[in-house]
């Protein structure tokens, strides 16, 4: 039966896996180790608190964290009394989180003090945005300024309610209801909160684990962060579903990532190439005992063939498949499955979910002949509840009949495998052709010499705008710029080619692994003037 059918909520799912997989783990932080009845005791305890604090059903609870256990005992928490979650991302400066906190009109924020130096806290309350909704602030770790309260005082609140007020805020809640809001990064102007319900989120994720096969007692390492729809859903979730372990990682650092996959033989790796690159050019990978290693998901950018054979080849990974999302259609739109060969998980981002439609369109609407580029759109069960509150840009992202526009660019094979060419707002134009990225990227990726490629566009008096790559170098090898250039124009039509090639030691990334293309464009400008 599917996940959603069977439980409906989070809240029950939660509820039932005490029995389900009474005998297994569900989180291991370091010392800090819960099994599945620990975490569900240690969810009501959450709740019960919550109930003391007056959330009702359909309140916004938000968090301010990094990957850490208490997070998750605060989100699952939050949702079994009917709340809605709204993560906030841990590199938010104060004015960034009042704006999330007042636009959803959270009544609670739990937080950190002191995670890589920030105090939140005083971030907040120095922002220029007022944040009159939040009643209380809780810090999980780290010293709790005036006004605030910690975390033990917080479970301490909900000391004298009844068990049975959990259960009946569990038996209340509907599959429909809200679950989460979580916040876009507002590359188009502010954040929009997108709405998802408690039986989409189970149903995407049963069929997302199911297929990348996490089963039964598997251990997850979760580099991606929780306020990040693949963290929270693909990991969180996906481990409730099937009854993995949840390893988080606070801060992905790869010397500590091996360290916890051999100390506790995590089976599951999730993260963008980036992550997987760092582990086959580590000089002491040898060291450390990872053949517990059997699955890996990754994507949000470009994946080398080479990089896929390494996995299989040097280290223990069975199955790698690549993946395709964004956080209106709950994370997940299509995937490749384990038996697609390496071309295949290179070069596309797999087929639709089952139940999902996927088309490619033209400016029109209408659909395009296979292999030809336009939008990709997408319907079904996955697709958002909506934007919090702001019904016109609803109407602007998802049709009437139900299509919701990704505004990335990419191709369909006979198969039905989709290929991200790239966002539209990436795409440049030189002399009039157009030009793509993560094309253009692909085609670097394969030099000899190159470990990680960026492109941006970059404007030019002649050409309009022409491309720029910043790349790095593998393990041992140097790059000459000038023959870069030259190695592209024999393998590239003249507007693909870079007309600069910039040699950096690290490309700049944001918490989930993705290249921050717009640093590379402040940069680009200083190294024009």
């Amino acid at each position: 039966m599917r996940a959603d059918l069977e439980f409906g909520t989070i809240a029950k799912l939660v509820r039932q896996n005490a029995t389900r997989f009474a005998d297994l783990e569900a989180v291991v932080d370091n010392e800090k180790r819960l099994t599945y009845p620990q975490l569900n005791e240690a969810v009501r305890g959450a709740a019960r608190s919550y109930i003391a604090c007056g959330i009702q059903k359909g309140d916004r609870v938000s968090i301010w964290a990094p990957n850490i256990w208490e997070w998750v005992i605060a989100a699952l928490g939050a949702v079994t009394v009917g709340g809605v979650l709204v993560p906030l991302n841990t590199r938010f400066k104060g004015e960034e989180a009042a704006y999330i906190l007042s636009r959803s009109r959270a009544r609670m924020l739990l937080c950190v003090n002191g995670f890589l130096g920030n105090d939140y806290v005083t971030w907040l309350r120095g922002a220029d945005t007022p944040t009159p909704s939040i009643e209380r602030i809780v810090v999980m770790r780290g010293d709790a300024p005036d006004g605030t309260i910690d975390w033990q005082q917080f479970l301490a609140l909900g000391k004298d309610v009844a068990d049975s007020e959990v259960d009946a805020r569990i038996d209340a809640l509907s599959p429909d209801d809200l679950s989460d809001i979580f916040f876009t990064s507002g590359t188009t102007g502010r954040p929009k909160g997108v709405m998802t319900n408690h039986a989409q989120n189970i149903r995407v994720f049963d069929d997302w684990s199911q297929t990348v096969g996490v089963i039964r007692g598997d251990r997850f390492l979760i580099v991606n962060p929780f306020f990040h729809t693949f963290g929270y859903k693909g990991g969180i979730l996906g481990c409730l579903i099937r009854g993995a372990t949840i390893i988080p990682e606070v801060v992905f650092d790869v010397p500590t990532a091996l360290r916890r996959i051999s100390a506790e033989k995590v089976s599951m790796l999730p993260g963008p190439p980036t992550l997987f690159l760092s582990i086959l050019n580590h000089p002491e990978r040898d060291k450390f005992d990872l053949s517990s290693l059997r699955l890996a998901v990754t994507g949000a950018a470009a994946v080398p063939v080479e990089m896929l054979r390494r996995m299989r080849e040097e280290l223990t990974f069975q199955t790698i498949i690549t993946a395709y999302g964004l956080t209106e259609s709950c994370g997940t739109i299509s995937m490749c499955r384990p038996e697609d060969d390496y071309e295949t998980i290179s070069l596309t981002s797999g087929r639709a979910l089952i139940d999902v439609e996927v088309k490619i369109i033209d400016d029109a609407f209408n659909e395009v002949p296979r292999g030809e580029a336009g939008e990709i759109v997408c319907r079904g069960y996955n697709v958002m509840q909506g934007y919090f509150e702001d019904e016109a840009a609803t109407a602007e992202a998802i049709t009437a009949d139900g299509w919701l526009h990704t505004g990335d660019i990419g191709t369909m094979n006979d198969r039905g495998y989709i290929n991200i060419t790239d966002r539209k707002k990436d795409l440049f134009i030189v002399g009039g052709f157009n030009a793509y990225p993560a094309e253009i990227e692909n085609y670097l990726l394969s030099h000899p010499d190159i470990a990680q490629v960026a492109v941006i566009g970059v404007p030019d008096e002649r050409q309009g705008e022409v491309g720029w790559a910043f790349v790095t170098a593998r393990p041992g090898s140097t790059i000459d710029p000038e023959e870069v250039v030259t190695w592209s124009r024999e393998r590239m039509a003249n507007y693909k080619v870079p007309r600069r090639v910039v040699v950096l030691e690290a490309l700049p990334t944001n918490p989930n692994g993705k290249v921050t293309k717009f640093e590379l464009r402040d940069l680009a400008v200083k190294l024009s003037q």
